[in-house]
């Protein structure tokens, strides 16, 4: 033992094991671990107890103890007279117990003790509680060990919080069972004598055994508790100003578990009245702070039984009045401040059960909805102490910012329920808080953004309809809104709330138009996009283009107001020195929505043609002459892709494309042509960006982004640009820029049809080397390697090829691959097509190319004659055995599935359009080779041909994939691939 114990004490904490050295502390834990798991076991037990005896280390009886914790109970101690001698030491150790033992040695001897009573009460010793019952008068020490026995059982058997086995939930049932029917008045007894007698004298005494009793009031007879005696004790604890928190905290954990008790929904009716009876100031604020728990709990039972029963019961109605007697002290533990007494998740869903059964309030609830909105109120306010963080949203204020909205989603939730049954009270509550935010030149940032945040909430909870004509308050809640300025209105958090709030009542400007200046004002001031902070700025410039989208007509008025102030943002990007190295530079999306608003409302037709050309030539030629320099300038000292010059004209470019989005073909090529005019200048000269720098690769992708917008707005006019766009593309064009290239490729078939036939025949080849290399290679493998941000880039890359391919055979384009340039790339085209028609992972893309094959033929093959020879047999030998039928018959084609059957659908359609141009030679193929192969009844092969001659496609469709079930079961569910 004394080598152990020298061992135990230099494998922990003590004093020997820090001045050794790790090589000795490594060799003392192995010789702990050899000891403990070596040993016989009744050789440990005997070492152990004569540890727990002799040593006076509280290291070595820790030891001790989890040894033996781990022999019981993983059922290495099993003799009888071993399990004798340990529970006869234990138990003595138990009533020995003092309160000078340290904590963590009482609750491992309570533990094991447990331990002990869960495997042989009561059937091999019956007597454990009789035990370690505390004689009358209790002793602190005697009282405390018999608590943490009790709170261990609980903890490791009895508690039904936890998930449970089978075993253990039979013998916590043996447990209780036996403790019913032996000692549990006996221990309730004790339980009032402990706190009684050592409130005073030892309070965590008191404690300790009022949370084990606690703990058992949910399966004991709540009656040796909740009765006369005990009640009114457990209230003069809590409401006594010498009482010790943790004791006070702990009878009110009683009486929580008394008020929570299940029973009969009649008797839980007299238990909550009998509580009310016993602490008559129960419903009181000074009890709610005091009390929170139990007039937590208590206010949820009241709410159940009034629920259960109706208001039409005695005791439904008896519930519903002992309810609303304690909401005031709900209502003040709600508003507390202090985390740590009120759980505030159960004070909310209390408070969300409330508001939800209401109806029609009374006057008398309407007056309680008040009060819980005022508790939303309190609890979604941030914590001043976070201002600062919040306002710069440094790691701190973003990690609050964070926190906060978690938070305030039960609360928002409850917030909408209170608008739903009252919406007059909501709306008031909300005019209470913006007059008095409005009228103090002191209004907190905390409370005029959590009085913003509510009214936009409120927007979420009324109807568009109720907004656009200002129903109840909105109609003078809207106007203070609009006029709205706070005194901490600089303050970002303020400032970005204000702006959504604004926002989500926009509706209310299409029937009220009068305040559509007071709206503007809004986005235009230091309010919004001229506000210090660039955070707020940006997205009230966001904000802005959405009001103009919704309001557009209604701005034509104010549009020369608007252009004014923002003439200064939207000549930022003219007037910056961009040969400043050490300037700081906006990104190339910023003020972006500022230009796509303006260009909305230039657009808009109600403004006539000479203000158009006017607005936009201001808008246009300072932008595109800054474009002009900077490229001179570049061309003379070389442009790199980061450099302040590279993002000023990725800027410049993105708000030339916003502009334009306010625009469409009608507008600029038929009603007013001079417009068409000034974006064809316009895209002269971003082409020169592009034919100077076409390595430059953010360059290339906002020249690509404009070019898209020339070809839906110009139409035919963007076509002699194409083909120099289209050459610079190509330049250094790796495999990793074709997906945008290829994008715009295809708009362009979509848009011009045939009118792109020759520079597509001019590009063909160059996009075709790279589509043999792209497409032969596996993106859409099963497994973590399809995952990876390459494989997804390669999926996305061959989906776009597949799609131009698509494109060309569905727009009168497919005789570009028989030209001269392009016929040497068809074979290859040709056997990936197949390949990916039979057996690609991606149905959609298998769909595509059978589309693919069907377009062809219809292009290349008449009854008469074909564009090309071979590719009728090619059909016929290849694509209609391996697509058509093989494909269809292996076992991974799933007929449930509603791709698969889109798939399906299509190659049903490519068999009747074989058929059309191919005749005969198909069906003598198909059929008596084919269906052949794969063992098909002559009856069903007969059928295959009327159903195929026949005019009904739905009938062949019906047709053959009954055929195709029949023919799997003959062993062609693994037909290979040729």
């Amino acid at each position: 033992m004394d080598d152990l114990e020298q061992a135990i004490l230099l494998a922990s904490d003590s004093p020997a094991a820090a001045v050794a050295s790790p090589s000795v502390r490594a060799e003392a834990l192995a010789f702990c671990a050899r000891a403990r798991d070596e040993s016989p076991p009744s050789s440990l037990l005997r070492l152990c107890l004569s540890g727990l005896a002799s040593s006076p280390h509280a290291q070595v009886h820790f030891w001790c103890l989890q040894s033996l914790h781990d022999a019981l109970l993983h059922r290495c101690l099993v003799l009888p007279d071993d399990l004798a001698l340990l529970r006869s030491s234990l138990l003595s150790l138990a009533v020995s117990s003092h309160a000078a033992s340290p904590p963590f040695l009482r609750n491992k001897l309570a533990q094991l003790v447990a331990l002990l009573i869960r495997l042989d009460y009561p059937h091999v010793y019956p007597s454990y509680f009789l035990d370690l019952l505390p004689p009358a008068p209790p002793q602190p020490g005697l009282t405390d060990m018999f608590a943490r026995v009790l709170i261990s059982l609980d903890d490791d058997l009895l508690s039904q919080e936890y998930p449970r086995s089978a075993d253990e939930a039979t013998d916590a049932m043996r447990v209780k069972d036996s403790m019913r029917a032996q000692c549990v008045p006996q221990i309730a007894r004790h339980w009032h004598a402990a706190a009684s007698t050592l409130r005073t004298a030892d309070p965590a005494a008191a404690a300790v055994a009022l949370d084990a009793a606690r703990r058992c009031i949910s399966w004991i007879d709540v009656g040796l508790v909740a009765n006369d005696v005990f009640v009114p004790l457990l209230f003069d604890i809590v409401m006594s100003p010498g009482s010790a928190a943790p004791l006070a905290a702990a009878a009110v954990g009683c009486l929580s578990a008394v008020a929570a008790k299940r029973m009969d929904v009649r008797a839980k009716v007299g238990l909550l009245r009998s509580l009310l009876v016993a602490q008559q100031a129960l419903g009181s604020p000074d009890s709610g702070l005091k009390m929170a728990p139990l007039v937590t709990t208590y206010a949820a039972e009241a709410l159940e039984c009034y629920r259960r029963l109706g208001a039409s019961d005695a005791d439904g109605a008896a519930a519903l009045e002992m309810l609303e007697e304690v909401l005031p002290a709900v209502f003040a533990a709600a508003e507390s401040s202090d985390d740590e007494e009120v759980d505030a998740g159960s004070v909310l869903e209390f408070l969300s059960g409330y508001v939800s059964m209401m109806k029609a309030p009374s006057e008398k609830q309407l007056g309680h909805l008040g009060r819980i909105l005022e508790v939303v109120r309190v609890q979604m306010s941030y914590d001043p102490v976070y201002r600062g963080h919040l306002d710069v949203l440094d790691k701190i204020g973003k990690e609050e910012e964070d926190l906060k909205a978690e938070q305030r989603k039960d609360l928002i939730a409850l917030f909408r329920s209170i608008c739903r049954v009252a919406p007059a009270a909501a709306q008031l509550f909300i005019r209470g808080l913006l007059v008095t935010a409005l009228s103090s030149a002191e209004a907190s940032v905390e409370d005029v953004e959590v009085a913003l945040t509510l009214f936009y909430r409120l927007g979420e909870a009324v109807g568009e309809e109720e907004i656009r004509t200002g129903t109840g308050l909105l109609g003078e809640l809207v106007p203070m809104l609009l006029a709205a300025r706070f005194s901490c209105h600089t303050h970002r958090l303020v400032a970005l709330v204000y702006l959504e709030t604004v926002t989500r009542y926009m509706k209310f400007m299409q029937e009220h138009v009068q305040y559509v200046p007071h709206l503007l004002g809004v986005f235009l001031d230091n309010r919004g996009i001229h506000h210090q902070n660039a955070h707020v700025s940006r997205r009230a410039g966001y904000l802005f283009m959405r009001a103009v989208k919704l309001l557009k007509a209604k701005l034509v008025p104010y549009l020369d107001t608007i252009l004014q102030s923002l003439q200064d943002v939207l000549s930022q990007f003219t007037s910056m020195d961009w040969a400043n190295k050490d300037a700081k530079f906006p990104s190339s999306e910023d003020g972006s929505q500022i230009f796509e608003a303006v260009g909305l409302l230039i657009s808009i037709e109600e403004v006539s043609p000479e203000k158009q050309v006017q607005y936009l030539t201001a808008l246009l030629n300072p932008l595109c002459h800054q474009i002009e320099s900077l490229v001179m300038d570049a061309k003379a000292q070389g442009l790199e892709e980061s450099s302040p010059r590279a993002i000023s004209l990725q800027q410049i470019i993105v708000a030339l494309n916003m502009v334009s989005k306010g625009f469409n073909e009608r507008l600029v090529m038929g009603n007013r042509p001079a417009i068409g005019v000034m974006f064809k200048k316009t895209l002269d000269v971003v082409l020169q960006v592009l034919i100077s720098f076409p390595n430059v690769k953010p360059l290339r992708s906002k020249v690509i982004s404009f070019l898209h917008r020339m070809i839906e707005i110009l139409g035919t006019p963007v076509l002699p640009y194409i083909p120099i766009a289209l050459r610079q593309l190509l330049l250094d064009n790796e495999d990793k820029d074709m997906v945008e290239f290829l994008v715009l490729v295809n708009q362009i078939i979509c848009k011009f049809k045939s009118s792109a036939s020759t520079v597509l025949e001019e590009i063909f080849p160059t996009i075709a080397s790279h589509l043999s290399v792209i497409l032969s290679q596996d993106a859409f493998s099963a497994g973590p390697a399809s995952n990876t941000e390459e494989m997804r880039e390669l999926q996305e890359l061959q989906r776009t090829l597949y799609t131009f391919l698509h494109a060309m055979a569905t727009h009168d384009l497919s005789t570009i691959l028989l030209t001269p340039s392009c016929v040497q790339y068809l074979d290859t085209i040709m056997q990936l097509l197949l390949f990916t028609s039979c057996k690609h992972k991606d149905i959609l893309l298998r769909k595509a190319c059978v589309q693919i094959f069907v377009n062809l033929v219809k292009d290349w093959c008449t009854n008469s004659e074909d564009k090309i020879t071979g590719f009728r047999e090619f059909m016929i030998e290849k694509f209609a055995t391996n697509c058509c039928l093989y494909s269809v018959l292996d076992k991974s084609f799933d007929l449930r599935d509603a791709n698969s059957l889109v798939l399906f659908g299509e190659i049903v359609v490519a068999q009747k359009i074989m058929y059309e141009r191919f005749g005969d030679v198909f069906i003598k193929k198909f059929v008596e080779t084919d269906l052949t192969k794969v063992c098909c009844p002559p009856d069903l092969a007969k059928q295959y041909c009327q159903k195929l001659q026949g005019n009904d496609i739905k009938a062949f469709r019906s047709f053959y994939q009954s055929l195709i079930e029949k023919l799997r079961p003959l062993g062609n569910g693994s037909l290979v691939f040729r």
